[in-house]
């Protein structure tokens, strides 16, 4: 059984530069991470429910790795946790099946970090942002985790931003790696 499924939800993967790094340092690990592309599993947006609970129940973990969108996640991350999160399988009487699962974030932000602060210019934090994310696992009997984040790759920077390096997303890159690894000890 694999231990950690990643379900990647990015419209256009080809463009990412954050995004594309992790998977890329996901794979190397075969044994331990599962990487579920739903955007190009469901190009048509149809989600085969089914298949995506039987994916879910083979793992121990589950991490949901997206950019930020408008200060949200993107939407077919938001219709498949609508209709994969069903009752009955999720929730409910019956539904057990994310009980003690870990299930943690992993976002891009294109902000700085600083930005996302009770001072900063939205005044919020990402972690308050995504408090849904959190009460959804609490809901399911999931077990949060804190959020893995990289900031600042913003596509039309001021000149006060610092622009992160290639290095800065390697180092970036691993950390997640090692975050996400631990999750199953």
């Amino acid at each position: 059984m694999k231990k950690t499924l990643v379900i990647v939800t990015h419209p256009h993967i080809d463009q990412s530069v954050v995004n594309k790094r992790w998977i890329e340092e996901l794979e190397k690990h075969p044994d331990q991470f599962t990487i579920h592309q739903i955007y190009q599993a469901y190009p048509d947006g149809v989600i085969d429910v089914a298949k995506e609970q039987a994916l879910v129940e083979e793992h121990e973990n589950l991490v949901f790795q997206f950019p930020v969108y408008w200060f949200n996640c993107p939407p077919l991350l938001k219709q498949w946790l609508d209709e994969v999160l069903a009752y009955g399988w999720a929730y409910g009487s019956e539904g057990d099946k994310l009980k003690n699962k870990k299930f943690m974030l992993a976002l891009s932000a294109g902000g700085q970090e600083q930005v996302y602060s009770e001072s900063g210019e939205y005044q919020i934090s990402l972690e308050k942002i995504f408090t849904p994310f959190e009460l959804t696992a609490l809901y399911v009997g999931a077990v949060y985790q804190p959020l893995h984040a990289f900031y600042g790759l913003d596509t039309n920077p001021s000149e006060d931003d610092v622009i992160p390096t290639h290095q800065d997303i390697d180092n970036n890159a691993i950390q997640y790696v090692q975050k996400l690894l631990a999750l199953s000890e």
